[in-house]
């Protein structure tokens, strides 16, 4: 189940940047669940990690390897290589030195990526057996394939692509995401791969995807947890015509905005097919002292069960929404001056229930599929936005089931 339009859209192909996938049977034989992305030599290549003190082997081994001038993003589903000790990181280091043999490069230049169990050791030999064959596969246009290849719990792959101009010449950013639990990014989703054939210096590269992950990967939580394998990578590969982006530059304020816009729309498909949702909700706090204090406050709201099960239930208690805000850690709030509104519904003021509310404008609100939940502070300009859904049985069900 998922919410609103989700058919694969038309990925534009990037210079320099080639996708294969394959098939080794980690957890099933019915469909691809290995993926290799290759980038042109010369490129450069910048990536946020999960905050998650349980970090995967794969994220210990990809963070030393960043600094080496990678050229291969390795990416195995079905097993996440978490929990795993020493052996999970012999494991993901063996991947890596299996895959340069294959392609003529060092075991540096490789950035592992796993998704799946946790707690499980990795088939590495079935893994590594597979290479092969995802090398063969390499094509500048298998970006469908490559998002289906990354799934585990997901009901459709995720992809987003733009075109834009920079210096009269033509450059392309193209992503794939994966994620539908386990979803409370501290820095990125569960599994995020951009590219562009922009060039740019690696450290401007890293600030350009900093700030754009900052914007909308954490934006968004599904049900308030945070995965032990949570990556975001951004591959330059320098191939097009384009002069060099450089720091300050009108350029660069053209491309992050570029790129910002193609995180977020992967970072809503992830919501969008958020386990079980049926429902999109935005929660947007508006007239803070600050964009923190904003995001807190809309936070608190997403990861309310309770608001949750009653948008599930297309239940307007409005209740639930009152009592997260005020658990939210505001200090010195002055509730006269609080607004909430569902849709452009007002249900709270002065401190009350709205005098012009009723629960028949409120139930209208929320039998809608998406639905915009607005919270103003009183407090200042600060705004910020929270994307997440609602908990319906079906996340139980998929969630209980997992491992089965």
């Amino acid at each position: 189940m998922a919410v609103g339009q989700t058919a694969f859209p038309l990925i534009h192909a990037v210079k320099g940047i080639s996708l294969g996938t394959c098939n080794a049977g980690i957890k099933q034989t019915q469909r691809d669940d290995v993926l290799l992305i290759e980038m042109a030599e010369g490129g450069s290549c910048a990536a946020v990690f999960t905050q998650n003190a349980f970090c995967a082997a794969p994220v210990t081994v990809a963070r030393a390897h960043l600094t080496q001038e990678p050229r291969w993003l390795l990416v195995n589903s079905g097993n996440a290589n978490a929990g795993t000790g020493k052996q999970g990181l012999q494991d993901a280091f063996a991947s890596c030195l299996s895959l340069a043999s294959e392609v003529g490069g060092i075991a540096q230049q490789v950035l592992p990526f796993s998704t799946g169990v946790i707690g499980e050791p990795l088939p590495v030999a079935r893994l590594i057996a597979a290479l092969p064959d995802a090398v063969a596969d390499l094509d500048e246009n298998h970006w469908e394939s490559a998002a289906r290849a990354i799934m585990t719990t997901d009901t459709f792959p995720k992809g987003a692509s733009k075109r834009i101009e920079i210096g009269g010449y033509p450059l392309t950013i193209a992503g794939i995401s994966k994620g539908a639990g386990m979803i409370h990014p501290n820095m990125a989703t569960m599994l995020g791969f951009i590219a562009t054939d922009a060039c740019m210096e690696q450290s401007l590269l890293q600030q350009c995807l900093s700030a754009a992950v900052e914007q909308s990967f954490n934006r968004i939580t599904v049900d308030g947890d945070t995965s032990t394998n949570d990556a975001c990578v951004l591959l330059a590969s320098g191939c097009a015509d384009a002069p060099q982006i450089l720091a300050g530059s009108a350029e660069y304020a053209v491309f992050a905005a570029a790129l910002q816009e193609v995180c977020k729309q992967l970072a809503e498909l992830i919501v969008r097919d958020g386990e079980g949702a049926t429902k999109l909700m935005h929660i947007v706090v508006e007239q803070a002292q600050t964009s923190a204090e904003a995001v807190q406050v809309a936070k608190t709201i997403a990861h309310s069960p309770l608001v949750k099960t009653a948008f599930f239930a297309g239940d307007p208690n409005w209740g639930r929404i009152l009592a997260a805000v005020g658990r939210a850690g505001i200090e010195n709030m002055d509730l006269s001056r609080i607004e909430i509104y569902l849709g452009t519904v007002c249900i709270v003021e002065n401190g009350a229930r709205s005098a012009s509310y009723t629960e028949q404008d409120g139930q209208r609100v929320m039998n809608q599929a998406e639905i915009t939940v607005t919270v103003r502070l009183g407090r200042g300009d600060a705004c910020e936005e929270i994307l997440t859904c609602d908990f319906s049985y079906d996340y139980v069900r998929i969630n209980a089931e997992y491992r089965t």
